[in-house]
């Protein structure tokens, strides 16, 4: 191997976080053209994580390390949402949670690497295609074993809870995760809520926050948030709430 490409080897070890991965586009950015980097694999110096994708040899991946690879090597816009988001923030105490599910949200027509796809990374991924929030507000950067992933703020990830609500996530369980979400930011709540675009989640959010009377529901600007025009219902034989034009599970009245 030439003093070049031994540089180019040296260099990546040293930029490549252990448990991360190096997807082909980026490894011409740091110089190692394609060819290099077949070279590097038939000798041992890399080893496959699938297609377009390598690691370290040894190295282990796990889902926090390769999501990490694809948010910052890449330009497909991904982030950690929902239940996911909220167990990995330390709210899995108020809810039951299924932990071998990954909720993973993306703007309209993005498709993850087939390489992320097709590993088995010991859960379940859910991939969440929506437009109903912009994608860069409401999200934060995340220490997940010591790996940086961007995920939805508690705010964001309440608000998409109630998007899958009630086809994928029981409206029950919705309102117990509420309970438990004493201090979220009322300005933020006012940004994501004004910026969607979905009415039944607005209508579903206004309802449970101030069912469960936390203090900063009086902080919320409700007069700007656009609930629609129309009753929804949520059920059958559902008790109406004409406040929000929502009808509701008696379950859900009743608590």
């Amino acid at each position: 191997m030439t003093t070049k490409n031994e540089t180019n080897l040296k260099t990546l070890f040293k930029v490549l976080q252990p448990g991360c991965v190096a997807t082909i586009d980026w490894l011409e950015g740091y110089g190692i053209s394609r060819n290099l980097q077949k070279y590097y694999l038939k000798s041992g110096w890399l080893e496959s994580v699938g297609r377009s994708a390598y690691k370290k040899p040894g190295d282990n991946i796990e889902w926090q390390g390769a999501l990490s690879s694809i948010q910052k090597q890449t330009k497909t816009i991904v982030h950690v949402g929902g239940l996911s988001a909220l167990s990995l923030q330390g709210f899995s105490h108020y809810f039951r949670l299924n932990n071998e599910s990954l909720h993973l949200f993306t703007p309209l027509q993005t498709k993850l690497p087939k390489w992320f796809k097709s590993n088995s990374w010991g859960l379940e991924l859910q991939h969440h295609l929506s437009s109903f929030l912009p994608p860069e507000i409401g999200l934060k950067e995340l220490k997940v074993n010591q790996i940086s992933i961007k995920v939805s703020s508690p705010e964001r990830a309440i608000i998409e809870c109630l998007l899958l609500a009630p086809q994928k996530m029981d409206l029950v369980e919705c309102y117990h995760i509420f309970e438990g979400l004493v201090n979220l930011r009322p300005k933020l709540l006012n940004e994501l809520l004004v910026e969607c675009n979905s009415v039944k989640v607005k209508r579903l959010f206004l309802y449970m926050a101030e069912k469960s009377g936390h203090q900063w529901f009086q902080f919320l600007e409700t007069n700007q948030i656009d609930i629609g025009k129309g009753n929804r219902m949520f059920g059958k034989n559902g008790v109406h709430v004409s406040k929000y034009l929502i009808s509701i599970p008696k379950e859900l009245a009743d608590l």
